[in-house]
């Protein structure tokens, strides 16, 4: 290989790409067989969990629906829902696209495929009994870890032998620059395990005492958020902006200061909803502190990816990949500009047991991490199954259901919980007033969720098709216009 030029040894991001197309083949052959099983399986338990999300939707306006199946009342329908799609839909999606950018970047084709085929299986093992075991009345009441004691080993072993994996990569990786998506992915990898196995250990197996659960519970649900799915997306948008439009990424500096900001501050997230609760004061101020200090990151972030994307925006009138990653992309910013002032305390006394938070919840696991997720699973799946999509306009459907039924879901639930929180503030207003408040954006989001509901159905017929190879074979990718001047 020949030697780095000074310019990419200063700016390690315009380092080009050193792989063949006989090279990128053999990686893509070699990543198939697991990226595709995460992939389906994650699509399933998406389709199931967004079934289970809208029928807990609209039992919170209609208490009476499904009132006789004890297994369906909304305390197990809604973690159910929780779970199903956090662990079931989005580390599933996670791990399937930071297995084929682990192989990509690291140059070499996929090591061990045989572990990670295993690692699949157990993953939807420890899934299906978890999800059964909530429906069944075994569930924990812990936010986020409302999975039994007895499925959480389960995924941990699984989750073990992707973690060894790796490593293994990361060690055998061809010489060369470290990308800016390896260092999200690299960590992301590492982190999830050490969070989900210290929740597990002080929360579950040997619980600690009084007040510090919540702390504990809050500190691991924020940052299974930041710390595992938001570099997985983050690293996703690094690498698919730069590939489809065949330029490199603005500012490797910039990426550096967004990915140690957002180590830096994001572990202290999470304990700022405790705001007024029997928790030591610098605790508290600690968190709010870290969360506003996440504008460094956030800010960074965007304006890498705004001047990486300048010039080039006719590209999403075209690109699918592009399409939905930018849509995410500007989602990330959004939640997370409203994630740092909702740890403003005057705000925070409003917004704190209301729907508010609920949408908060939505749009960063939704509109930024699910659609960069449908963005790279349109750019992988057609190099694996060496086949493109069948359907350019069911692909446009599904973006815009996807994009307006996320849009008129999070809108409800924020202007909704801001007029139940205000309600809530008011002395003179009763409980009922809140309640009252909030019931028609409610009726909305039960319809956003039919909306949603219908383009993950396109997304999932869409994958089958590619899996089967069905319809006319097409000369070249699948657009959704036609690129003037661009890299497909």
């Amino acid at each position: 290989m020949n030697q780095p030029s000074l310019l990419s040894s200063l700016h390690p991001a315009t380092e080009p790409d050193t792989l063949d197309s006989t090279d990128r083949a053999k990686i893509d052959a070699s990543t198939r067989l697991p990226v595709l099983l995460f992939f389906g399986s994650a699509i399933f338990w998406l389709l199931l969990g967004s079934f289970l999300g809208l029928l807990s939707a609209w039992k919170m306006t209609n208490p009476w629906l499904l009132d006789s199946m004890g297994w369906l009342t909304f305390g197990r329908l809604r973690p159910a829902h929780l779970n199903a799609v956090a662990y079931g839909w989005a580390a599933p999606a996670a791990i399937g696209v930071g297995l084929w950018l682990t192989a990509r970047l690291c140059r070499i084709p996929l090591l061990h495929s045989k572990l990670l085929v295993s690692a699949a299986i157990i993953w939807n093992l420890g899934i299906l009994v978890g999800i059964c075991g909530i429906l069944i009345g075994d569930g924990r009441s812990i936010e986020w870890l409302e999975f039994p004691a007895y499925s959480t080993p389960i995924l941990f072993v699984s989750y073990a032998l992707i973690g060894i994996w790796t490593i293994i990569m990361f060690r055998f990786r061809k010489p060369g620059h470290i990308y800016v998506s390896q260092w999200y992915l690299f960590a992301a990898f590492l982190w999830f395990p050490w969070l989900y196995a210290t929740a597990n250990i002080l929360l579950v197996w040997q619980p600690v005492q009084g007040p510090a659960q919540g702390a504990i519970n809050w500190w691991y649900a924020h940052n299974v958020l930041g710390l595992w799915f938001t570099p997985i997306g983050l690293a996703s948008a690094y690498y698919f902006i730069p590939k489809v439009i065949g330029r490199p990424i603005h500012s490797y500096y910039l990426s550096i200061l967004g990915f140690w900001s957002l180590a830096l501050f994001y572990s202290w997230n999470g304990l700022h909803h405790l705001i007024g609760g029997p928790f030591p004061a610098w605790l508290i101020s600690a968190s709010v502190v870290a969360s506003l200090m996440m504008f460094i990151p956030v800010i960074t972030t965007a304006i890498n990816h705004h001047m990486t994307m300048q010039g080039h925006f006719e590209a999403l009138k075209w690109s699918p990949t592009l399409r939905f990653t930018v849509f995410g992309a500007v989602a990330y910013t959004v939640v997370s500009l409203q994630g740092s002032s909702m740890a403003i305390p005057s705000l925070n006394t409003i917004t704190h047991f209301t729907d508010y938070t609920i949408g908060h919840a939505h749009l960063g696991l939704y509109a930024f991490f699910t659609m960069m997720m449908f963005g790279a699973m349109y750019y992988i799946v057609p190099r694996l199954v060496g086949w493109e999509w069948p359907s350019a306009s069911m692909i446009r459907w599904h973006f815009w259901l996807s994009a307006v039924g996320i849009i008129l879901m999070v809108s409800a639930l924020t202007l909704g919980g801001l007029l139940q929180g205000l309600a809530l503030y008011d002395v003179k207003s009763t409980f009922r007033s809140s309640l009252e408040f909030a019931t028609p954006f409610r009726y909305l989001r039960g319809v956003s969720g039919f909306v949603l509901m219908a383009g993950q159905i396109i997304f999932a017929i869409l994958f089958i098709q590619m899996l089967l190879k069905l319809g006319t074979p097409k000369k070249g990718p699948a657009l959704l216009g036609k690129p003037d001047d661009a890299t497909v």
